[in-house]
């Protein structure tokens, strides 16, 4: 069934509908719970306006509740053979419960405009979870910060030892990370969190439709108020969300890197948990890190992202094309690998054993030369005299680094300032303000016609 064939069009070539549907059918699953949602706010609109007569508006939300219920929130709901997509099945189940009443769902609204909502409820959503995990795998690494505080790591600048760092700087530079990654995701939400609803196919409707309405009761901050740009955010939106999510990307894939580098024989920083590694066919001697690698591989993966999606719309005028359900096919699975990722990234950290007592190692002596200039500088030479005094003692062997530091900096060895960290990341989860989504729906989904 298509909403948009009339009586006498001619049958749709197989390969021609293989061809435009695509993976439709198959993603359009993911979009059941908003689009039920969606339709059940425009049908109240349309009640407001006097479209619908408060017995259709009952009849309606009851089947819609019923079928969010009873199939949709159980994991059943399917697009039957023959049906286009996810808009076509619910509007079939509606009208074949409710005859001509559930017809009429459809006044005022276009496929375009639709999927719109649909789609940014859905980025709403899994926004939602990414922040939810994003934010465990932070508090994993604050936790391992406090915890290995004390503990010293060589600091590198061009791969060559540079000063001293430690474990508990090491882990908060990541958590920290992750905050800043939030933010900007933040600010792709509030792109996302506007209401194209009634914008129909580009050019809005001879109905007096009620906007404001239908973006309170879905939760929205906002609306898309002009019609021809709200079709303009199609494509737009997806590209600023996966932008969004390259940051977290690119955190969890220099991580990653650095674990495969602390791990290796040369390095020797961190001991991996048996379940993130793997043995070789030929070498008994070997733990390869391939969580971390397959880690560090998916993240940058998903970097590529934005340039798919930009290439896709690249050179479109203003309006709808079918170009955009192309990238459908690339924004609705992503979520699960980024999910993922943040899931293995968490259980890495909170299993990852350090090694103690690194910078005992002669090797790393080197490290501390900055503290014996700045010692030197403490108790009156110039920086600059300071500087070549040490650089003679290393050329002629006869350094012997003070090993006795004592940074109070803030954000460094000695003052980590962690609960400012903690502070920053309560700030940028408090801004997405996913409790009005909820009670929105919420609301919606025990609305009762008076």
């Amino acid at each position: 069934m298509k909403l948009w064939q009339k009586e006498n069009s001619k049958k749709t070539n197989e390969i021609i509908e293989k061809f435009t549907v695509g993976k439709d059918r198959e993603l359009d699953i993911y979009l059941a719970p908003y689009d039920l949602l969606g339709s059940m706010a425009h049908a109240i609109m349309l009640e407001s306006i006097e479209l619908l007569g408060k017995q259709e508006l009952g009849l309606l939300l009851n089947e819609c509740k019923l079928i969010y219920n009873k199939s949709i929130s159980q994991g059943l709901f399917q697009i039957n053979e023959g049906i286009e997509d996810v808009h076509s099945q619910i509007e079939f189940l509606l009208t074949e419960k409710i005859g001509d009443t559930g017809k009429k769902i459809h006044s005022g609204r276009s496929r375009n405009d639709q999927v719109l909502v649909d789609l940014k409820m859905f980025l709403r959503d899994r926004i939602e979870q990414v922040v939810e995990h994003s934010r465990l795998l932070f508090d994993s690494l604050i936790i391992k910060s406090e915890a290995h505080k004390e503990d010293l790591l060589p600091g590198y600048t061009h791969l060559q030892i540079a000063m001293p760092s430690s474990f508990g700087l090491w882990f908060g530079a990541y958590a920290e990370s992750l905050v800043d990654d939030l933010i900007i995701l933040s600010g792709a939400y509030k792109v996302v969190n506007k209401n194209p609803l009634g914008s129909g196919a580009g050019y809005g409707s001879s109905f007096p439709l009620n906007r404001t309405l239908t973006t309170s009761l879905l939760g929205f901050d906002d609306l898309n108020y002009n019609v021809v740009y709200a079709q303009m955010t199609r494509g737009k939106m997806e590209y600023v969300v996966s932008s969004a999510l390259t940051n977290i990307a690119n955190t969890l894939s220099r991580m990653a890197m650095d674990v495969c580098l602390f791990n290796s024989q040369n390095f020797g920083y961190v001991i991996l948990a048996d379940e993130l590694t793997t043995g070789s066919s030929i070498m008994p001697h070997k733990k390869n890190p391939d969580v971390a690698e397959i880690l560090r591989g998916k993240a940058n993966k998903l970097k590529a992202l934005p340039s798919e999606i930009a290439f896709i719309q690249s050179n479109l005028p203003s309006g709808y094309h079918r170009e955009m359900q192309l990238i459908k096919e690339i924004i609705v699975p992503v979520f699960d690998d980024i999910l993922e990722c943040l899931k293995i990234a968490e259980f890495m950290v909170s299993n990852l054993q350090v090694k103690k007592n690194i910078l005992d190692d002669p090797k790393f002596d080197l490290l501390f030369s900055v503290e014996n200039v700045n010692d030197l500088v403490i108790n009156g030479t110039p920086f600059r005299d300071a500087y070549k005094e040490v650089g003679g003692q290393i050329e002629k062997g006869e350094f012997k680094p003070n090993k006795n530091i004592h940074h109070t900096l803030e954000g460094s060895i000695g003052n980590l300032c962690n609960d400012q960290v903690k502070r920053m990341m309560e700030e940028a989860t408090a801004s997405f303000n996913f409790a009005k989504v909820h009670e929105a729906y919420e609301k919606l989904l025990n609305w009762e016609v008076e």
